[in-house]
């Protein structure tokens, strides 16, 4: 997200574009054309002059339709029936296929299991898809086998119909045992692998709770609101609490963590709890799985701190 300053205002939108991605000028035009480029939070078109303080926000376009293969990747299933999959996802594990990551992904390891039966809503990177986990981050997400369960989820998800609840470790303690981080999120100003919050961006609410203190590190559970990409790890950066392990977002930098490396391979973040309606029966069904064994391992040593 950029705000538009004096020396950008009436420039095209399309000039604009192109000397901030860096593509060819008709490929910024592309850009706009295919709405992944918002103005103010709003759709303009190539020829639209820009105004100083007007706020920009360019969307990573989707990534080219890959040859994605079916592979036998043992999948820990929590549940299944012929209308939803839920997955407990292990740390390390890519969702779906993408340029340089194109096998060994959750979704390869669903279309071996599943065969052909997988929402195709989402094409062929995304089969079945409906919200993602982080690479680094376990634990619980659910899958559509069918196209009416996905449009179904994907509204109540939407809606925020769908309850999510992480289970993490974080540096400090919180002034409070609960609360919320109301900040919005958008891609980093500088560097477009981030997230980070900032004034313009997307609606982002993380609610947490405190579980336990300990020296120096608190253990507690997030429940998301809404669901930006990297959200409570932005969240927990932003309000001087990184998750441990979390070297993007500030995190990886205590004493514990660098004599602890062993158990950290990436942010201790896991989804531990996941209910929602069922999409045939409208059901409540609820679903919760244990903490990864490095997660459990690091709380006994904080225990002994």
């Amino acid at each position: 997200m950029m705000i538009i300053s004096m020396e950008d205002a009436k420039k095209r939108l399309d000039v604009y574009v192109f000397e901030q991605v860096g593509t060819s000028r008709s490929g910024a035009q592309a850009l706009i054309e295919k709405g992944l480029v918002f103005v103010n939070g709003k759709l303009e078109n190539k020829n639209y002059r820009l105004r100083e303080g007007d706020v920009v926000e360019i969307e990573e376009e989707e990534p080219k339709e890959l040859n994605v293969e079916a592979e036998n990747i043992p999948l820990n299933i929590v549940f299944e029936d012929d209308d939803i999959i839920v997955i407990n996802k292990p740390s390390g594990m890519v969702v779906h296929p993408a340029p340089g990551n194109e096998s060994g992904t959750l979704v390869n390891a669903l279309l071996y299991h599943c065969k052909s039966s997988l929402s195709g809503i989402n094409g062929v990177i995304r089969p079945g898809i409906v919200h993602r986990i982080d690479k680094d981050t376990s634990g619980l997400l659910v899958v559509a086998k069918n196209d009416e369960s996905h449009i179904f989820l994907s509204s109540l998800l939407k809606d925020h119909g769908i309850k999510r609840v992480y289970h993490a470790i974080v540096t400090g303690h919180f002034k409070e045992n609960s609360g919320t981080v109301n900040a919005p999120i958008a891609r980093h100003p500088v560097d477009r692998k981030k997230m980070a919050v900032v004034s313009g961006g997307r609606e982002a609410v993380t609610h947490y709770n405190v579980i336990e203190e300990y020296p120096s590190f608190t253990y507690a559970k997030m429940e998301l609101e809404t669901g930006r990409t990297h959200q409570i790890r932005v969240h927990m950066s932003y309000i001087g609490h990184p998750i441990i392990g979390d070297e993007v977002y500030g995190g990886g930098k205590t004493t514990f963590e660098k004599n602890n490396k062993t158990l950290l391979d990436g942010q201790i973040l896991h989804a531990k709890e996941l209910s929602f309606p069922h999409p045939r029966t409208k059901e409540i069904v609820k679903f919760e799985c244990d903490l990864p064994d490095n997660f459990k391992k690091l709380l006994e040593r904080l225990q002994n701190i």
